[in-house]
């Protein structure tokens, strides 16, 4: 029974779909501001560190939106020959699954490039160095917008032309890192905006401080990115003993039988 209903629902959408009665992409355009509300805040960031930086993020949030009205509306209909408010839920549950499926493969991919993501903030604040030795903070940021690994560069665009607009403030600097959420990006971007109102005569001085700070945080990345290989190749090691003594036995075991059975 469930079987012919869905090869019923999947007719009639894919009917209604191609005939211009139920136009799902253009449902998710004509409210794409409301949508656009359920978008995680990382999304952006996540997105552009898998795919690089000309990936069309509308796009892909838009085909996250238009897979969940699918898998809504066919799960209401698989469940119509007992529909029930649970089964509602359910249904709802089942949308909500569809849409976070992407988003949580791209947290997984972040997993498992930790290191070389988070590691791309210090080593750029560490070049950045060099030119705040010659220039101011904004001045600085601007001159390295051309050389800044192309992830950041939008983000260090809209950092420049916020401070150049006349924000004196930490919140363009704070803004920044919440774009680009890598660890320990708050205290870093709080350094540099501290870095920007130091005084000329005490320049020297807060660069030092400066520079110590992100060198640690460099030295803490090495650190993790070594951790991370180890412990994956004691996974691998463990994996392969584990795999070699189950081996073992089931030749044991295969051994003991055979010299029964003769």
């Amino acid at each position: 029974m469930y079987i012919e209903i869905l090869i019923v629902a999947a007719l009639v959408f894919f009917a209604a779909e191609y005939s211009g009665v139920l136009n799902v992409g253009r449902f998710v355009e004509d409210y794409h501001d409301i949508l656009w509300k359920l978008k995680e805040k990382d999304y952006d960031f996540l997105l552009a560190a898998k795919y690089g930086v000309d990936v069309n993020i509308n796009e892909k949030f838009n085909t996250r939106i238009k897979y969940a009205f699918i898998a809504l509306a066919f799960s209401l209909f698989f469940l119509f020959a007992n529909f029930s408010y649970i089964m509602i839920i359910v249904a709802v549950g089942v949308a909500v699954f569809v849409y976070k499926l992407p988003y949580l493969d791209l947290k997984s991919y972040r997993r498992r490039h930790l290191n070389d993501i988070d590691s791309q903030l210090p080593y750029y604040l560490k070049n950045l160095e060099i030119l705040i030795q010659h220039y101011t903070v904004p001045i600085a940021l601007g001159k390295s917008i051309e050389t800044a690994p192309a992830i950041f560069k939008e983000g260090l665009q809209k950092l420049v032309d916020t401070i150049n607009a006349g924000d004196s403030t930490v919140e363009p600097y704070m803004q920044f890192a919440r774009d680009y959420p890598v660890r320990d990006s708050m205290r870093m971007m709080r350094l540099l905006y501290r870095l920007s109102l130091g005084k000329q005569e005490n320049k020297q001085e807060q660069l030092m401080t400066f520079s110590k700070t992100i060198s640690n945080l460099q030295q803490k990345s090495r650190e993790n990115k070594y951790k991370t290989r180890l412990e994956k190749m004691e996974s691998k090691t463990m994996t392969m003993l584990v795999a070699t003594g189950i081996g073992v036995m089931i030749l044991m075991v295969v051994a003991i039988l055979m010299t029964f059975s003769i």
